[in-house]
């Protein structure tokens, strides 16, 4: 059995002016839904195996917020693909990881993880910002994951009154 947790970055900061999306921060409350949400998996007692991460600022700290409340003490991994990846570039990530990893985090950005969530478990709404799903397969190898052996577990994103 292979779990995969698919989060995309919090609230990020509003673009300023001449400023490239990929320098955007997490707002402030960005980083606290990240924290939130990070703590959702600690009171879960979720362990990761591995963090995979889009290198982009929002994205990056997210990772680190989720590294830091899980106490991930391995080296996140960033991959530049993640930033403005195709689905199959995203199912490539997952199935080039190795089998000695069976709970791995990917962090991301829409409408990427959207395009995963829709081809992986036909999940029919917005992935929003600080969400998390969490998808279970049915397989030993990464290489197997497949739309026929995934699972869909859960979906939770950080609620605005």
């Amino acid at each position: 059995m292979k779990k995969l947790y698919v989060i995309r970055h919090a609230q990020k900061e509003d673009e300023k002016v001449g400023q490239y999306d990929y320098d955007r921060e997490l707002s402030h409350d960005g980083i606290e839904d990240a924290k939130a949400m990070a703590k959702s998996l600690v009171s879960q007692n979720i362990t990761a195996d591995l963090i995979v991460s889009s290198p982009a600022n929002r994205t990056k700290a997210t990772a680190e917020i989720f590294a830091e409340e899980l106490n991930y003490t391995k080296s996140i991994m960033y991959n530049e693909v993640l930033y403005m990846a195709f689905v199959n570039e995203l199912i490539e990530t997952i199935t080039y990881t190795f089998d000695t990893v069976d709970t791995m985090l990917l962090i991301g950005h829409n409408p990427s993880l959207t395009a995963l969530a829709i081809t992986l478990v036909d999940f029919k709404e917005k992935f929003e910002m600080g969400g998390i799903m969490e998808i279970e397969f049915d397989c030993n190898s990464w290489i197997d994951i497949s739309k026929e052996n995934a699972r869909l577990v859960s979906y939770n994103y950080p609620k605005k009154d």
